[in-house]
């Protein structure tokens, strides 16, 4: 089972997370809305677990390929629904980057396994209503 001890940290917005290994994240709102900008917002937090959660098994597929990896990033873009509470993710766009021995359809093919099929974060935000896009970027 996994556990998150969640912890106000200020008089305002901004809590810590702790899991039940000890890792920590801090999470605040802006400033415009009260916080004070001193930690992840909490739907951002969603697309950097989306962005976690893709980002191993892509590594994972990769390696069991015996492919060499020398540079993977993300860049994730959202967009939320427009007048509404609460706001879901409509839209995710990914563009995953790489460097290393894969071919762009090696990359490609681990990246749709890993949204389609593997990430539950991605099917979490699919069941939820977001549309989730990707492309594979080979630097």
């Amino acid at each position: 089972m996994a556990r998150i001890h969640l912890k106000q940290i200020d008089q305002d917005y901004q809590f810590v997370t702790t899991d039940e290994a000890g890792q920590t994240m801090t999470m605040d709102i802006p400033v415009d809305q009260g916080g004070h900008c001193n930690g992840v917002r909490p739907m951002q937090a969603l697309l950097s677990a989306l962005g976690g959660c893709s980002g191993v098994d892509i590594v994972m597929i990769l390696k069991k390929q015996k492919q060499t990896i020398t540079l993977f990033e993300m860049d994730i873009d959202g967009e939320r629904e427009a007048d509404k509470e609460p706001a879901l993710w409509q839209t995710v766009n990914i563009v995953f980057k790489f460097k290393g021995s894969m071919s762009k359809e090696q990359a490609e093919k681990a990246c749709a396994l890993s949204i389609d099929k593997y990430c539950s974060v991605a099917a979490t935000l699919r069941a939820a209503g977001a549309v989730i896009t990707w492309s594979v970027e080979i630097l």
